[in-house]
């Protein structure tokens, strides 16, 4: 590929650098049925996964982890992914035009860096797949597939709430400074636009997602957020605008889909331009003003008073078993129901009290892969995935950690957990004491959540507050795994130079018999790396 010199063009060669390494390693554009991206991976649809080489993709300096769930998810981390995916984009689209093969696509041998892997980095990374893979056997659950689509409704708008969450902290902090204050209503309108319409986007999204037509949900969801519903009594007393929040609007979408599905195979098809719209909005949107309305808007109160009222009350230790069972719940995939609860936690009091809490677990995961770095010192495979992975940590991109490091080796899962525990409860114990730290958005964890924190004190007794928490999950985290993370075994396993091993090894191999012209190695031996 032609390269310049300008300094304009390194970041963009770099990009497509990436894409181009990233592309023979999942079989090829040909099996490629889909590519999107999130806040920092890259998710792509494949035709077929046994062509995928996991373990030539995780020796790539540009991938922090490779995560297995209904698309093939690899982690680039923020910023990187949003760059590195329109030029895969084209790489693929390239392929399909020309109809050749993708440069590289050909199962080449293994590079040197992937060849020098060393035996204890291919175990782990063996042992973390089969713990993903046991897992998402696990959560094929009807249960945890219904929270799977949740997530789906809500995944998208996280990127209006962190930015919209950023400009209310940014309005905040003029407005107790006292200045630019011909600013602060336009930032006080950027901030609270999304807000005051999320019941709308749920709503369309809800319906996207369990096949109905979006703009049909996103009606119906609007009705939730309309001002002249205050005119309208239900259940003995007056409705306000936006009550049920966005748990009324997912239950709205929810039954405009049921409702438009159930016209689509009656109606005739000469009406049902006109009839099935019709009926999906009127009989949906009766029973959200006449029902859902009153009925959400009472479990989002309920969810409000119960999420102070255990803070308030259970403070510490509330806050010890939410930051020690998050590592848990996301490894069951349960945490996708807590999504809902922050959003309502945000759109009641403006933010969420449970995600920094929650965040203190990432800390406990940072201090836990510290301590195994200290632990190891001679395992240059596992340092190196620390390094190359411990900057994504600090900002709250956990999956290169987890499943790279502190879950295949077993025990530093654990501590890594009541490094988490410990945080949370240092949290919960102020929330306990009157300073509610929480966040405008959800999303974001570790540092990269100073920027959304709010609550009912100052900006800064907020940033003390959460960061306390922060060093001590990542000071618990440390010391539990360091004396308690090991065994007297897993050391002396663990603890050789077993890349120089495995270079000695290769060294002294027999000379293989050097292959015909034209010849190939067989996909299987191509994708693996060399073995002790």
């Amino acid at each position: 590929m032609a390269t310049t010199g300008s300094a304009a063009d390194k970041t963009p060669d770099k990009n497509r650098a990436t894409a181009e390494a990233i592309l023979p390693l999942v079989g090829g554009a040909g099996n490629v049925a889909s590519v999107a991206h999130c806040m920092t991976r890259l998710r792509l649809g494949l035709h077929d996964r046994s062509l995928v080489r996991d373990e030539a993709l995780k020796a790539l300096p540009a991938v922090l982890g490779v995560v297995e769930d209904e698309t093939y998810q690899i982690v680039l981390g923020p910023g990187t992914v949003a760059r590195v995916t329109p030029e895969f984009e084209r790489l693929v689209a390239e392929a399909e035009e020309t109809a050749a093969p993708t440069p590289g696509a050909s199962s080449p041998a293994p590079s040197s860096a992937t060849a020098t892997a060393t035996a204890t980095a291919d175990e782990l990374a063996a042992r973390g797949a089969e713990i993903k893979a046991e897992r998402k056997a696990r959560n094929a659950t009807p249960f945890k597939l219904f929270l799977r689509r949740i997530a789906n409704i809500f995944v998208p708008l996280i990127p209006a709430l962190i930015g919209c969450g950023i400009i209310a902290g940014l309005n905040g902090l003029l407005t107790n400074l006292h200045w630019l204050p011909a600013v602060v209503p336009a930032l006080a309108a950027m901030a609270s636009g999304f807000m005051s319409l999320i019941a709308v986007f749920v709503g369309y999204n809800t319906a996207k997602e369990f096949g109905g037509t979006p703009i049909l949900g996103g009606a119906v969801a609007a009705i939730i957020v309309f001002p002249g519903v205050a005119n309208i009594d239900a259940f003995g007393q007056k409705l306000s605008p936006g009550q049920g929040g966005v748990l009324g609007a997912l239950g709205a979408a929810v039954l405009a889909v049921y409702v438009e599905k159930w016209c689509r195979r009656r109606v005739p098809e000469a009406l049902d331009v006109l009839v099935t719209p019709t009926l999906t909005v009127l009989v949906s949107g009766l029973v959200t003003i006449f029902g859902l309305m009153y009925v959400a808007g009472e479990i989002s109160t309920a969810i409000g008073t119960f999420a102070d009222w255990l803070l308030s009350h259970g403070g510490s230790g509330a806050g010890f078993v939410l930051g020690g069972l998050f590592l848990p719940l996301v490894m069951l995939g349960l945490h996708q129901a807590l999504i809902p609860i922050h959003t309502t936690l945000i759109e009641q009091q403006g933010y969420t009290v449970l995600l920094p809490i929650l965040a203190m677990a990432g800390a406990g995961q940072v201090g836990a892969a510290a301590a195994v770095y200290l632990r190891l010192p001679h395992n240059t495979s596992i340092r190196r995935t620390i390094r190359s992975a411990l900057p994504a940590g600090f900002l709250g991109v956990g999956e290169p950690l987890i499943y790279g490091v502190s879950l295949p080796l077993g025990r530093p899962f654990i501590t890594a957990c009541v490094g988490g525990a410990f945080g949370g409860g240092f949290v919960g114990l102020f929330n306990q004491l009157g300073a509610a730290v929480g966040s405008t958005a959800i999303g974001p964890s570790g540092w990269a959540l100073f920027p959304l924190l709010s609550g009912n004190k100052g900006l800064g007794e907020m940033i003390a507050v959460y960061g306390g928490g922060l060093l001590v999950g990542y000071a618990v985290g440390f010391v539990a795994t360091y004396y308690f993370g090991f065994t007297k075994t897993m050391l002396h396993e663990l603890n050789t130079d077993t890349e120089t091993a495995a270079r000695t090894t290769t060294s002294k191999a027999p000379t293989a018999t050097p292959a015909a012209p034209g010849d190939q190695p067989p996909p299987e031996t191509a994708a693996q790396p060399a073995r002790v």
